[in-house]
């Protein structure tokens, strides 16, 4: 069992990573660092800590847990290096490439592993498309198109989330989530172009942005906005045989929010209303119907990284293609 501190217990830390750390055996949540709130609330066997140093000074801890404001994740991740704990941090890896290489060495010197949060390559959603990918239902893939939208015209009231530095925005804040499975999928491309907005009253960062990642015969685009109020497809595939058009988002965010715990049956299936719609030809026939969504499982990250701390399994998320996927983000802010 792996002694784990998370350093934060705002969003990600209370509801996108303590539940799995408390629900999977082979970790004990030991530590939580708040400072607003009292975590205990909601994990009443865990010690509060008021800052990092002091979980560094603790021998027992194995893992820190990085989900502290952007702008940390780099320093924070190297203190715990160097104090010998293996690392997991909250997207964005780094504001730079330079600082992610900075770390990747580094964790080679200490020995010790460190992944990124990349959790929504365990989404219901991405895992279908996958899926529907890997089995070639769709034939030779020529265009891949993906939405990350909301409506939020209103400034966060997380005062950091709104302050313009270089690992803030939206690019760094959902880009990551959706780069990121580019890579997954299709690995480095070719070409990169894209440009970021600010769109919001008031607002001080980019809040809107548009990719195009260039794959050879394949084209994928990438967009996301804070001031989409209709609901669009998420996720609009078209190859040589077929179309895949998905609407939806997973639901283990809400779930886990409406206090709906991993370990549960419900957890992570969406409504059948989500499921996607493929046009397409199966082994000579035309079929247009639903292809239902697979259960999304962020605790497949988790699991993960305790077999490759332990030495059981190869890490999934691996830092070299967060990487990459920084190279690309700062290769569009530079348009």
């Amino acid at each position: 069992m792996l002694n784990v501190a998370l350093i934060g217990f705002g969003l990600s830390g209370r509801y996108l990573q303590a539940p799995f750390f408390s629900v999977n055996p082979n970790f004990n949540l030991k530590t939580i660092v708040s400072n607003s709130q009292n975590p205990k609330e909601y994990f009443p066997a865990v010690e509060v800590m008021k800052s990092l140093e002091e979980v560094l000074a603790d021998d027992s801890i194995d893992l820190v847990s990085i989900c502290s404001p952007n702008a940390t994740h780099y320093e924070f991740a190297k203190k715990c290096l160097l104090a010998d704990k293996h690392v997991l941090v909250e997207k964005p890896f780094t504001a730079t490439a330079e600082q992610a290489e900075e770390l990747i060495q580094l964790s080679k010197e200490r020995g010790k592993i460190i992944s990124i949060y990349q959790n929504r390559r365990f989404d219901s959603d991405f895992m279908t498309v996958k899926k529907v990918i890997e089995d070639g239902l769709l034939g030779d893939l020529l265009s891949y198109e993906v939405h990350f939208d909301r409506y939020k015209p209103i400034l966060n009231a997380k005062k950091w989330k709104e302050t313009n530095n270089a690992a803030n925005g939206i690019l760094y804040d959902l880009g990551s989530h959706i780069i990121d499975q580019a890579i997954v999928l299709f690995g480095t491309p070719e070409k990169v172009w894209g440009e970021t907005c600010t769109e919001r009253i008031g607002s001080e960062i980019d809040d809107s942005f548009d990719i195009r990642l260039n794959y050879g015969k394949l084209k994928v685009t990438l967009k996301s906005s804070l001031l989409v109020r209709e609901e669009g497809p998420r996720y609009i595939l078209y190859g040589t045989k077929g179309s895949f058009v998905k609407y939806g988002i997973d639901v283990q965010e809400d779930h886990l929010k409406a206090g709906i715990m991993p370990n549960m049956d419900t957890f992570g299936i969406e409504p059948e209303s989500n499921s996607g719609i493929i046009n397409t030809d199966i082994n000579g026939l035309h079929f247009r119907g639903t292809i239902e969504t697979l259960k999304g499982d962020w605790g497949i990250l988790f699991q993960n990284l305790y077999e490759a701390i332990t030495g059981k399994a190869e890490l999934l998320v691996k830092p070299e293609e967060v990487l990459e996927q920084i190279k690309i983000m700062e290769q569009i802010k530079r348009y």
